[in-house]
């Protein structure tokens, strides 16, 4: 679509079966998924090998899953949370973010997940066209995992797809969503902390919600 301007894509391999996320990313799935790295900022201008990240994607007819690893030199977390429930403000603090679209043609239309290090989580249903543009009310059902080692933490996030799309929505091969992924490293603001984008919002200040600038998710067999 012309409204898009990224053409980035990460393709997403079929899986013949589902599973629960333990973030261990030695699975045979994930040896056979397509990896991209990232370790520039959001406007695409300043390198930081040492927050260097890495996504993968797989999916079922009925979830689409995510695996995230991350360099790291010290974590920066909320040191308490109810992991049954959304952990507002998330974004301040070390963090995966999945934005996905599953309607390209609704361009301002999309959904928010974000995982810590520690396993909080929170998702969001985002419509830029209202204010406020993010409802913390919506609850996608989705299931995630982490695990922390020395200087690499790792994340698989596994979202139900009827969440995204309505009930009875299945995924087909060659469907293509929109999408976007960052990373948040590192203590301070916004002017300290390494704000990562797989597709660089080409921004001035950071400034992850810029939906034009998504790139494609590709779901392959």
């Amino acid at each position: 679509m012309s409204s898009y301007s990224s053409r980035l894509v990460l393709n997403s391999v079929f899986s013949t079966r589902d599973f629960l996320p333990d973030g261990d990313l030695k699975k045979a799935i994930w040896r056979r998924a397509s990896h991209v790295q990232f370790d520039h900022d959001w406007a695409g201008k300043r390198r930081y090998p040492q927050a260097e990240t890495s996504i993968a994607s797989c999916w079922t007819r009925e979830q689409v899953y995510f695996a995230f690893s991350c360099k790291y030199s010290s974590l920066n977390l909320f040191k308490s949370g109810n992991l049954d429930k959304d952990q507002w403000g998330l974004w301040e603090r070390d963090v995966v973010e999945a934005f996905l679209n599953p309607e390209p043609q609704r361009v301002n239309h999309y959904y928010e997940f974000e995982v810590a290090p520690n396993n909080l989580w929170i998702d969001l249903e985002i419509n830029l066209n209202q204010k406020p543009f993010n409802d913390p009310n919506w609850n996608s059902g989705f299931l995630h995992r982490t695990h922390i080692g020395k200087s690499l933490w790792t994340c698989e996030m596994r979202i139900p797809v009827a969440s995204l799309a309505g009930p009875g929505y299945e995924l087909r091969p060659h469907a293509e969503w929109r999408g976007n992924f960052f990373r948040a490293d590192g203590a301070g603001d916004n002017t300290e902390r390494r704000l990562l984008a797989w597709s660089p919002t080409l921004t001035l200040k950071p400034n992850f919600h810029v939906p034009t600038r998504f790139g494609i998710i590709r779901f392959v067999t």
